[in-house]
């Protein structure tokens, strides 16, 4: 029988439908056409001059290992403060301003995030923890949105291993629910009761230690959705101890492993969720794995109600076991 499970991170119901994956077309595999392209790389080791001058450049064994750069086609850019203006009875608009980076964090063409080694995956946070930092001083800059779209399905315009660094004028509305979530909620921070709830129901645990856990949500809107929580209570990345991110570091290295051992390359969506960067309530940084297997249709869209047709309590399951033979 189907279910309806409440998300407490942003108020909305979604329906656990597991009947619904016994269709034969779902999970199809990921469209391999952004692989194999003719166009040469702006991202690989010897194309740097394909893109802007670097913002940061860390550096391994004689070459670099990670770039960030300006984006060369902005969604959002300039440094005009917020101002909000009425065309008419409903046509409002404000400047976009703000940063979009890009963040080349392999200078492997076919490299993934799971391809890290230790040192690599803590450097990961800390290039974003310095980027997060920066944006922070920028007035225009209101929040960091982090993102990483792995394959066609997901969004990527290029195979090359890389996220996107967007320095927002607003605050999101998803982060504003959040907002609202952590500020309702009785029982003191609602990330780390879900930790707690979660391990103590020990259903939907990937794996977690002493500093971050890994878990399938209760409320998982999608199949293999993963939830990363640092154990370690801080509103804000860019405020977040040294061990904190290398330890989640490691621990998403590791679950988009088992997420590739359990599913295949499958494409996904990564995005880190933080406290705006002058906010001074309650929040709890953490990250979302949303791996597109499945398509949205009309009453997704229409309702805002997603269906997951893999219970989380079976996606965790499956993502232990890969773990167990790693």
């Amino acid at each position: 029988m189907s279910q309806m499970r409440l998300n407490p991170l942003n108020g909305r119901w979604v329906t656990i439908v597991a009947e619904r994956a016994e269709r034969p077309s779902d999970f199809a595999p990921r469209d391999q056409s952004l692989a194999t392209s003719d166009r040469p790389c702006p991202f690989c080791p010897g194309n740097e001059e394909a893109t802007p001058p670097a913002l940061e450049t860390i550096e391994a064994d004689g070459s670099w290992s990670m770039r960030v750069v300006p984006n060369r086609y902005p969604a959002f850019d300039g440094d005009e403060p917020f101002a909000v203006r009425n065309l008419g009875p409903v046509f409002v608009m404000a400047e976009a301003s703000g940063i979009h980076e890009v963040f080349v964090f392999s200078p492997e063409h076919e490299g993934r995030l799971h391809h890290l080694d230790d040192d690599h995956a803590a450097e990961f946070m800390f290039t974003l923890q310095r980027r997060f930092r920066e944006h922070a001083l920028m007035p225009q800059v209101r929040y960091t949105q982090f993102i990483v779209n792995h394959g066609r399905e997901a969004g990527a315009s290029l195979a090359h291993p890389h996220g996107q660094l967007l320095g927002l004028p607003f605050v999101p509305g998803e982060i504003l629910d959040e907002e609202r979530a952590f500020a309702r909620f009785a029982g003191g921070c609602v990330l780390c009761t879900t930790i707690e709830a979660e391990l103590a129901a020990d259903h939907r645990v990937v794996f977690a230690n002493d500093d971050v856990a890994v878990i399938c949500p209760y409320w998982s809107g999608a199949s293999y959705e993963m939830l990363i929580i640092p154990r370690e209570h801080e509103p804000h990345l860019q405020d977040a101890s040294d061990q904190s991110l290398r330890a989640t570091g490691i621990a998403l290295r590791d679950a988009m492993g088992f997420l590739e051992g359990a599913l295949g390359d499958v494409s996904y969506n990564l995005g880190f969720h933080t406290a705006p960067h002058q906010h001074t309530g309650q929040y709890h940084w953490h990250a979302h794995v949303w791996p597109q297997l499945t398509s949205q249709a009309g009453f997704e869209r229409g309702t805002g109600v997603m269906i997951n047709i893999t219970p989380p309590e079976e996606a965790a399951g499956v993502l232990r076991t890969v773990a167990a033979l790693a």
